[in-house]
Parts: structure tokens; sequence; C-alpha cells
């Protein structure tokens, strides 16, 4: 029986929940009796059915005796749904191979050691590495309840991503446009600073041509509290949450009064610590952290883009570089102090390079 063939199957279809899941991982299941798939499932959004409970259910009888392949270790534990443990015996399942072990340390090793009391073969580590990185925002989001950070920008080739007078309509093509989209929809919030507000008045909602998505929650870094009350941003019809970050010393009666009346229409605010009269970006993923946003991308613009690397909160990047050269002044990907030396640069590692259009993408981890 080939154990990579169907966990690779499994692991394609945990990418169906891919944007629908938080805070909850993605997961996908295949259940084989004698070489022959009879059940698939995945988990599609928190709160429904997990991946196990739909492929056993989709196997029927047919998973008495049969193998049970899912791409994290299956639950011991109530949650909003009950464990996956027990359909699993109830059904009669006779092994269980699991890419990885659930990372969560309250859980971690549960739900194999229960099977394991019952009799059950469970193996784990096929797929392991393939599984991790298509869940590396739960991973984080368990172990250190902060979100997965993504670093986005598009760039000329000579690194600006707006002309001098803050134009930025378009760096890059279409299609490169669309993917952003996606990363949108993938991500439990996007964040951008007040100036890239102010420059663009964006909606930072994800718009897929025939997909359904979800919109990210949308986190503005304004300190002072100047956004215009007519900024799209604020007048959004959106099943997500818009969210002003403002400086948690205000105090000025004028500021508190703009800030009440924009809770009245639904805005929600943080008061996070500054440091340089700038929203100190390590307490805040603390924050955004407690309030179960898992992912957030980061959108700019140059001044927010490197306060976010020197902070040290990023894990990843999506650095997109259009055929395109400004040849002057402009704005620059990250605007604040740099290190003196070459050696002080930030290490991107594991790089891939992929192509919209003919704009170039480089993926990177940090």
């Amino acid at each position: 029986m080939d154990d990579l063939f169907f966990m690779k199957m499994a692991l394609d279809l945990a990418e169906n929940g891919r944007g629908f899941t938080s805070p909850n991982p993605m997961v996908g299941a295949v259940v084989v009796k004698d070489g022959k798939v009879v059940g698939k499932g995945y988990h599609a959004a928190a709160g429904k059915a997990h991946a196990e409970i739909n492929a056993i259910d989709n196997a029927k009888m047919d998973a008495k005796g049969a193998v049970l392949y899912v791409t994290l270790e299956p639950c011991n534990h109530f949650g909003k749904t009950p464990p996956c443990t027990e359909k699993i015996i109830k059904a009669g399942i006779r092994r269980v191979v699991s890419a990885m072990k659930d990372p969560n340390p309250d859980v971690k090793g549960g739900g194999a050691e229960y099977l394991r009391n019952k009799g059950i073969e469970v193996e784990f580590g096929v797929c392991e590495s393939e599984a991790k990185r298509q869940n590396e925002v739960f991973i984080k989001y368990v172990e250190q309840k902060r979100p997965f950070v993504i670093v986005k920008c598009a760039s000329t080739l000579d690194g600006r991503i707006a002309t001098k007078t803050g134009d930025s309509k378009w760096v890059t093509c279409e299609e490169s446009r669309q993917f952003v989209h996606r990363l949108r929809h993938f991500s439990d919030a996007v964040m951008v600073g007040i100036d890239t507000v102010k420059r663009d008045d964006p909606k930072l909602t994800a718009r897929i041509e025939g997909s359904k998505c979800l919109d990210p929650a949308r986190v503005i870094l304004d300190s002072r509290l100047s956004i215009s009350e007519d900024a799209i941003l604020l007048q959004q019809h959106s099943d997500s949450d818009t969210i002003i970050v403002i400086s948690d010393s205000v105090s000025d009666e004028a500021l508190l009064q703009k800030k009440r009346r924009l809770e009245t229409k639904g805005i929600k605010f943080i008061e996070s610590p500054t440091k340089g009269n700038l929203i100190d970006l390590e307490p805040l993923m603390n924050i955004l952290g407690s309030m179960e946003i898992t992912s957030l991308l980061i959108e700019g613009g140059s001044r927010v883009i490197s306060s976010a690397f020197s902070a040290g909160i990023v894990d990843k990047i999506f650095f997109f570089f259009a055929p395109k050269i400004l040849g002057g002044n402009g704005v620059p990907i990250c605007s604040g102090p740099g290190p003196a030396l070459m050696s002080g640069c930030i290490p991107v590692k594991e790089v891939a390079i992929n192509r919209f259009g003919n704009d170039i993408l480089i993926e990177g981890y940090i």
C-alpha cells in the first residue's frame, strides 16, 4: 500500500479549507480499503465536522477494517465538535496514518495514545514536512499565541513601491493583484499604516472573481487617529471587522469624541503602546493573538514594512517585482533606519520564485 500516495491525496483535500478554517488547522483525510479509496473528507470551516468524520461518513460501512490517512493527529478532546478518536474506533478503522502530531501543547499526542490503547495501529511522519508547511500558521499560533506574519509588497525593479507623488496604481499586473486577493482571503487580518490609507483610500477586501472568499479583518495603524471619517475602509459592508490601532496615551477630547463616533458605526479600536511616536508592533502581536487573529498580512506602506522587520515579527515575505524602472525618486520598499553594513541585512531562506504575467514573485522565510 502506497502511504505516500494516499497522504498526498489527503494534503490536497486539506487545501479546500484554506482561508475558511481559522483558528483551526486545515486537515484532509482519506479512507482506504484493499488499496482503494472508499472515503474522502476535509475540514471545511471552524465549528464544522473534522476531516476524519467527513471521510468516515463518506466511506460508510466500508470504513470497517480500513486505513485512515489524515494530515494531522486525530483529536481526543471535546471542542465545538466531538473527539474524532471515538468516531474512528466506532467505525472499525484498523490503522491510522498521520502526517504530523498535533502541535497544540495542550493536546499533543493524546489522540494517538488513546487509539493505541484501543488496539488501533498509529503511525506518524508520512509527508510530515509538507503537512507542517501547509499548517505553518496554525503551528505558530498554538505554540506562541501570536499571528503568523507575512509582508507583501509590489515594487519596480529599482525598489520603489510608489512614485514621489505617492502614485502606486498600478505597479504590478492584474494576475499579481489577483494573487494578492487570494492572500487576503487566506489571512485573518490585513494591516496597513495611516499614510497608505490617506494616499490610496483602499478597500482591503478579498475579491476573487467566481470564487467564494472571506474578507480579512482590516487593521489600520493610526496612533493619533487622523483617519478621515469618509475613508472607504470605514464604510465597508463586510462580515469582518475594521480595527484602528491608536496610541494608548491618546487623551485629546476631540480625538476621543471622534473615536466614540466611529465606535457607534461598528469600528473597533485597539489601544497599544508606541515607540518613537509609532505603534510598537511587538506588543501589538500579542494583542492580535488574544483576538484569535492567527495570520496577519502586512501590505504597507514603507514605514510599516520597515518597522515590522525592525521589530522582528515577520515570518514570511511575498515580494512582487514588476518589469519597470522608475529611474528616480520614489517611495522605497522600506523607509527607516537600516544597518550600516551589508552583514546586518536580514537573511531570507527557503526562497521560491514564481511568475505572474511578466511580474516576478519572490517568496521566502525570515
